[in-house]
């Protein structure tokens, strides 16, 4: 997914990181993302360490963290399944077609005609299978994961659901195929949550903490509403041009509460390594971030050159550096 933050560029900085500092043998220790997005930092050391909890407030991350997380047992036949639905006829009166779809009469554009029509379909056949029983939640999530990431492809946007573009790009008009969002198979079990990150921290613990919270003021719950439409299938009414729904406002993204949140979640952590992804251009200086830690045990720093986000070089962000300046920040507790 062509996800803000995502961490795919820098997973082996990050990981190298941890390594020098832990040690290379995590088979026994307990790893957090507490913050997870699309997951690709529990991904990678799923397979390695005993247990991965991973955790983000949206929706449509916990679908996805679910399936590459959490399921980690092999799902037999989830390819017939896949099959099913993509062989499905299309229906018309779906939820993502008459308000995300220009045929459906919102004037929105998110999706072309086909696509919409063909996420409503699998989407309402999925739920379906879920509720009757023919699917437990393993294969559930597996299928809507796999619905996310297929659909978002085909998105009609220059990259967040922010707003959508006047008229369909190519890929926008290629028609959607399902396909699976496979995941690694592994013995030990893990566990994911959708919860508020300072409410859940004072419930957890276990060895390495990794912190990839929002660096500035752009909600996640606004630029991915869709996705969390998709994720959710429930009804409401979207709201101006662009369809948003109700989401949750992060403090993490506020100027004047990212400190304390940082603060709070510190003082209730209950892990021996703590390491904080940030960048040089975050809501919170890098001094501060220092400054915090360094109250709760021995504090270091690693950093790399990292490309920017394409998705700020438009006429209204024109940044003057491609790059930035990607730094971990790592605290040892007392």
């Amino acid at each position: 997914m062509n996800y803000i933050g995502s961490k795919y560029k820098l997973i082996e900085f990050i990981k190298g990181t941890i390594r020098s500092v832990v040690g290379e043998n995590l088979s026994q220790k307990v790893f957090c993302d507490l913050f997870a997005g699309t997951g690709i930092v529990g991904r990678s050391f799923k397979t390695n360490t005993k247990k991965v909890i991973a955790n983000d407030c949206e929706y449509y991350s916990y679908v996805l963290n679910k399936n590459y997380i959490e399921n980690h047992i092999a799902l037999p036949n989830k390819q017939k399944y896949i099959d099913e639905l993509n062989a499905l006829p299309l229906i018309d009166t779906g939820f993502v077609y008459q308000h995300y779809c220009l045929g459906g009469g919102s004037g929105r554009q998110y999706f072309s005609d086909y696509n919409g029509k063909k996420i409503d379909t699998i989407r309402q056949r999925i739920e379906q299978w879920n509720k009757t029983g023919r699917i437990g939640d393993n294969l559930y999530y597996f299928l809507l994961a796999s619905l996310l990431e297929s659909a978002d492809k085909l998105a009609n946007t220059a990259s967040v659901y922010g707003a959508y573009l006047k008229h369909l790009k190519k890929t926008a008009q290629k028609e959607l195929v399902l396909e699976p969002a496979e995941f690694e198979v592994n013995a030990n079990a893990h566990e994911v949550f959708n919860e508020d990150s300072n409410a859940l921290i004072q419930r957890i613990e276990g060895d390495i903490l990794y912190l990839d919270p929002p660096y500035n003021a752009r909600q996640y719950g606004a630029n991915y509403h869709l996705l969390n439409t998709i994720a959710k299938y429930d009804n409401f009414i979207p709201n101006g041009k662009t369809g948003l729904r109700k989401y949750q406002k992060s403090g993490w993204c506020s100027r004047n509460k990212v400190e304390k949140e940082f603060d709070d979640l510190l003082k209730n952590a209950q892990f021996k390594y703590i390491f904080l992804s940030y960048n040089n251009e975050g809501l919170m200086p890098l001094d501060v971030i220092k400054k915090m830690m360094t109250r709760y045990g021995h504090y270091d720093l690693a950093l790399t050159d990292y490309q920017r986000f394409k998705a700020d070089r438009d006429d209204n962000r024109n940044h003057k550096a491609d790059k930035t300046e990607e730094f971990v920040h790592v605290l040892e507790m007392r």
